[in-house]
């Protein structure tokens, strides 16, 4: 007997033939289209008739039964597939929820998600449970099963098992493993790892790897163990390696690493032949980026640098599809697939006057439709942070000799602490400032230093980091304890305290990661976070980043853990986490 899914299944598609032979009307027809066909790469005439949320028919033909059809004109515009963001990370103070919203407005109608922070924040039947949730929105959310935290956790297997792992891949909403920043533990023997890999090789889904920098002998190695993808080339040449070693290649165009012009450039004088296995990233950019779109922005820069405009166009649509092995979902405009369109005024102008999302208007002749993702967070216990334990002052005891220096925005390398770091305020002349990671239950703490994020700033308390545990970093210890106050009353964020008063806040009272507001407010608490920053001697690009990353250990020399400072390379605890 059929599951109940594969009868809707079937009564779906045969509603959809039922059109073409006349008995259902279609609900859309766009006429007169002129449509990028991405499997021959040709712009072509056609009328496009969609049912509900399929696109049913490409041709010439005009429907018989019109009873209940809106039919639209689109004689002097172009039509493309909607855009699909293949490596998103949708926790960076933004939500998933409202990140969808945004990028559809600019016809990214596709996002394929990190579920990094599921894994900390719900057990996995909750989780599950709402990437159903999600799948019920006119924008397309697919998700990544992780195999790894990116840092150094207390308990790892608590995360990260066989079992729950295996889980996650077997999800049909999750369509990749990855992406695998603990390659190294793959290269040095980690048979689980492997099999992981394995298994999702097996369900036709592939791993996404993480490999800035890798040699050639490096990537070799990972093709071999089965991995398929990796957004990590920094020039051209090294993109183009990658092509050549059979990965699918992402192209970044981040906050945090704006390369695309960079590489295009460099891959163009190289006169690559094809970008048949090359895709665009803006791989989890900070909300200000996105102030203007996604992949639009991405597409704006392939076509201005010479990139051909039906290749442009594949890269962020097509060729996603494709490797994800969704080509009968997505990624183009044909007969079967889901109804993300685009209508644009010209081939070459990337940004949608007109955005369908699964049939539905998400912007119509440049204005906005109701049609808008809502997800009821409450349901999952996502909500305001609730810290039932308090900060105190022998909490701010500074001993350990080896501190973080940043060399940029997320490059830290030790260096021995010369400052005195018993005093309570560290003078404005000093670079260094103190540095704190606290459990977000209150039971563990890691105190040094950090020096290059501030000259004089009093404190800055963020429970939004790699792990939602709480970063401390400031030259005072009162205005530690007011911004942490302050932190405790709005249910998690990020406050910025000075002289002993509140100078900035914004709450994420969606676990104390996210913001539950609307993102053209979030880009605005973005700048005047930056502007407070850069005021106090921040000198780099991206802060909220700089704090995000302080424990990431997939990146070098040095970060603060919850098991406590550790020296990424020898993949040590220097000094351990200190129970309170």
């Amino acid at each position: 007997m059929l599951e109940n899914g594969y009868y809707w299944r079937n009564r779906e598609m045969r509603k959809h033939v039922a059109v073409i032979d006349g008995k259902v009307a279609p609900s859309l027809v766009l006429k007169n289209s002129t449509y990028l066909n991405t499997f021959t790469k040709q712009w072509l005439k056609a009328n496009i008739w969609i049912l509900d949320d399929r696109i049913v028919y490409v041709g010439d033909k005009l429907p018989d039964n019109q009873a209940t059809t809106e039919i639209i004109d689109c004689q002097d515009y172009y039509l493309v597939p909607g855009y699909i963001e293949p490596h998103a990370h949708p926790f960076q103070l933004y939500n998933p929820q409202e990140l969808a919203n945004h990028v559809a407005w600019f016809g990214t109608t596709t996002l394929i998600n990190d579920s990094l922070m599921w894994n900390f924040m719900l057990d996995k039947k909750k989780a599950f449970s709402l990437l159903d949730e999600f799948n019920k929105l006119p924008i397309s959310m697919y998700w990544w099963a992780r195999f790894d935290s990116q840092t150094a956790l207390q308990d790892e297997e608590k995360y990260f098992n066989s079992e729950d792992v295996l889980d996650w891949l077997s999800h049909p909403a999750v369509i990749q493993g990855g992406e695998l920043t603990s390659w190294p533990s793959l290269l040095a023997g980690d048979d689980r790892l492997l099999y992981w890999i394995q298994e999702a090789n097996r369900k036709g889904k592939p791993v996404e790897g993480h490999f800035p920098g890798a040699s050639e002998q490096t990537l070799t190695k990972m093709k071999l163990l089965g991995v398929a993808a990796d957004h990590e080339a920094m020039t051209g040449a090294e993109a183009i390696k990658r092509l050549q070693l059979g990965f699918q290649v992402g192209l970044r165009h981040s906050s945090i690493r704006p390369d695309l012009p960079k590489l295009l450039e460099e891959m163009l004088a190289e006169d690559i032949p094809s970008f048949q296995n090359v895709t665009m990233t803006t791989d989890g950019a900070t909300p200000a980026f996105y102030e203007h779109g996604m992949m639009n922005r991405c597409l704006e820069i392939a076509i201005d640098k010479g990139v051909p405009v039906e290749e442009a166009y594949c890269m962020v649509t097509h060729n996603v599809a494709n490797h994800y092995r969704l080509i009968d979902e997505l990624g183009s405009i044909a007969p079967g697939r889901l109804a993300h369109i685009n209508i644009l005024d010209k081939k070459d102008n990337p940004h949608p006057v007109g955005v369908l999302a699964k049939g539905q208007w998400i912007k119509r002749r440049n204005k906005g439709a109701t049609v808008k993702a809502k997800v009821d967070w409450g349901k999952y216990d996502i909500g305001p942070l609730k810290l039932d334990w308090d900060l105190q002052i022998s909490d701010l005891q500074f001993s350990i000799p080896i501190g973080l220096d940043m060399i940029n925005d997320v490059i830290i390398k030790p260096y021995p602490i010369e400052t005195d770091v018993t005093l309570d305020v560290i003078p404005d002349q000093c670079d260094d400032a103190f540095l704190l990671l606290l459990d977000r239950n209150g039971k563990w703490r890691v105190n040094t230093t950090l020096r290059g994020f501030t000259k004089k700033m009093g404190a800055i308390l963020s429970s939004y980091s790699t792990t939602g545990d709480i970063v401390c970093i400031g030259k005072s210890k009162s205005d530690m304890l007011l911004a942490w106050k302050r932190l405790k009353e709005i249910g998690g964020g990020i406050v910025l305290a000075h002289q002993g008063e509140i100078l900035f806040e914004l709450p994420l009272t969606l676990g104390g990661i996210m913001f539950a507001g609307e993102m053209d407010q979030l880009i605005e608490k973005e700048k005047q976070l930056k502007q407070h920053l850069r005021e106090f001697g921040y000198t780099y690009e991206d802060p909220v980043y700089s704090i995000l990353f302080l424990s990431a250990t997939h990146l070098p020399y040095i970060r603060i853990t919850q098991q406590g400072i550790v020296d990424v390379k020898k993949r040590e605890v220097l000094f351990p986490a200190i129970m309170r």
